[in-house]
């Protein structure tokens, strides 16, 4: 019964020149501009496969991890609900790896809208931003994204302290950052609460949940393994686990797609995860509620994002190694790598300097953020869900880059995703990473040998919240003239 009279306001106050005519504002003919363009119609069309085409081939692999594709319909289907449509009316910003603007909805409300980019070519999308907008006056100016000017070395450490200080004051940021050149940090900085209800500030020691970020640790357990000639890329997943449930899967599935999320296994989250996510704590638990279920496509023809891959791939570990999946990595690669404060701990153990996440998803607007405990399961996996200081990651990047977790061919497949077969003469750039992000939790981990930076952002807060700030860092980081 609302709806006619918003819409009225929003003519009358356009009549009276409070508002600017509502005529769409022109996306940039860039790479980003056209994706934002291809996202307005596959959104705009209400059509669940237009947008589910549209997700598949243009959202980057980065952003994928966070949220894959069905994950993100979930987002469109609500979204849409709840707007109608959107048009662009003022374009805030277009330029470096984002694009900004204000949108009108069917609804007859305001949204901002911030696309977030790959910062090199093919520029695909991360992720987007929306919050509440007041409407645009004639005389609201646009707001012009500029790369940020370049950068002497020793001016570097205060422009990251900088963004870093003003995200947190304007809370949207709550965690650890730490950036270091060739070991060694350069911005080591906390912020925010790790225990509201506790009055517990985070430090640079506090354990943040990582999110899919322990994937990380299941592929270096991989590759220990092939390194001792105990499995191989090629190998099945009926070789290894000859009961798996799903015949099929069994068959046709290797551990090279496990590994890259080719293998058509889907995800442990949904309805049954929801009934008693407390009383999950191992992979057996975890492999329950995926295993028997079909697979998703035909192994190796498509490519979607797969927590229960990598579960599985823990429950390789399991079995070649007689250990529990957390006994192997404790031992095999957290001791090595000198990781004292890395563990999947029990969510109801009592452990010191851990931090609560906190998220504001099903919160009404303009309430406090709520603990994200509800949502955790009882213990975290071989696909995510472990704990981590932003040091101990730091050590483990050190201790990968030394080659003291993996052989060298098996350290370059890791850092380069090069397998040893296809290992050339090239010089190959050596970066790698991964992001994680739940309610609550959002965990940003880089760390490239060409340029000799890690950038590890832990946030206890909803993403983007880590990954926002990493990607600043890394923009800056690009700046810097030597």
């Amino acid at each position: 019964m609302k709806r006619p009279d918003v819409l009225t306001l929003v003519a009358l106050l356009a009549l009276a020149g409070v508002l600017p005519a509502q005529t769409p504002a022109t996306l940039p003919e860039t790479p980003q501009g056209k994706i934002v363009a291809r996202y307005l119609e596959a959104f705009n069309s209400g059509n669940d496969a237009s947008m589910r085409a549209f997700l598949t081939g243009n959202v980057a692999a980065e952003g994928l991890q966070r949220r894959p594709v069905e994950a993100r319909m979930e987002v469109f289907k609500e979204m849409y609900g709840n707007t109608g449509g959107l048009e662009l009316i003022r374009l805030l910003g277009a330029g470096g790896d984002s694009v900004a603007g204000v949108f009108h909805t069917k609804q007859g409300e305001w949204r901002r809208i911030t696309f977030q980019f790959e910062p090199d070519p093919p520029y695909k999308l991360l992720g987007l931003r929306v919050e509440d907008a007041e409407p645009p006056t004639a005389a609201t100016p646009p707001v012009p994204a500029a790369p940020p000017p370049r950068l002497a070395p020793g001016e570097l450490a205060p422009a990251i302290e900088r963004d870093a200080d003003s995200l947190a004051a304007a809370d949207a940021f709550s965690g650890v950052v730490l950036v270091a050149r060739q070991g060694r940090p350069i911005v080591a900085r906390a912020y925010g609460m790790a225990d509201v209800a506790a009055g517990v500030r985070n430090n640079l020691d506090t354990k943040f949940n990582l999110g899919s970020d322990n994937k990380l640790f299941t592929q270096v357990a991989i590759g220990q393994l092939i390194d001792q000639g105990r499995l191989s890329f090629d190998d099945t997943l009926g070789r290894i686990l000859p009961d798996y449930p799903n015949r099929t899967a069994a068959a046709k599935v290797t551990v090279r797609q496990l590994l890259t999320m080719r293998s058509g296994i889907g995800d442990f989250f949904g309805p049954e995860f929801d009934v008693a996510p407390h009383s999950i704590r191992t992979t057996a638990d975890f492999m329950r509620l995926f295993a028997d279920k079909p697979l998703q496509f035909e192994p190796g023809t498509s490519q979607q994002y797969s927590n229960g891959g990598y579960v599985v791939l823990g429950a390789i570990v399991e079995k070649l190694s007689g250990q529990s999946y957390y006994d192997y990595v404790r031992e095999h690669i957290y001791r090595p790598a000198g990781m004292t404060d890395t563990d999947s701990y029990d969510l109801d153990a009592t452990v010191p300097n851990r931090a609560t996440g906190y998220t504001r998803e099903k919160v009404p607007g303009g309430a406090p953020r709520r603990d994200n405990i509800a949502s955790l399961p009882g213990r975290g996996s071989s696909a995510g869900g472990g704990y981590s200081t932003a040091p101990d990651l730091l050590r483990f990047a050190v201790a990968v880059h030394a080659g003291k977790l993996l052989s060298p061919k098996l350290t370059t497949w890791l850092v380069t995703r090069q397998e040893p077969a296809e290992q050339g003469g090239a010089e190959l750039p050596r970066s790698f990473g991964w992001i994680g992000g739940s309610p609550g939790v959002n965990a940003s981990f880089l760390s490239n040998a060409t340029t000799g930076y890690t950038v590890i952002v832990l946030s206890n807060y909803d993403p983007p919240s880590a990954e926002q700030l990493s990607r600043q860092i890394r923009v800056l980081i690009g700046a810097v003239v030597e």
